[in-house]
């Protein structure tokens, strides 16, 4: 599970996937519909899990919370304990 922030806008988007780096490259090569608009792209949060399942529920988790005050506490701790070395 992932959040990516655009640097044209500052907006977020929320996913999932089995490849982060890939992900990642394909959202900034314009090849996701719902992002090409806004590349480009930089990883600003992500979590590793076991299945899909727990991916898809955990993305479904944060993008219930509407909020971008509770997206950008996630960034926050992340950021000051982890290094993203992607």
């Amino acid at each position: 599970m992932y959040i990516i922030k655009s640097k044209k806008d500052g907006s977020f988007y929320i996913g999932q996937c089995q490849n982060l780096l890939e992900r990642l490259l394909r959202h900034n090569n314009g090849h996701t519909s719902s992002t090409k608009a806004k590349k480009p792209w930089e990883l600003v949060y992500y979590e590793e899990v076991q299945t899909r399942s727990e991916a898809v529920r955990r993305e479904r988790e944060i993008k219930k919370q509407k909020s971008h005050k509770y997206i950008e506490s996630l960034i926050s701790k992340f950021s000051k304990t982890n290094t993203m070395g992607l």
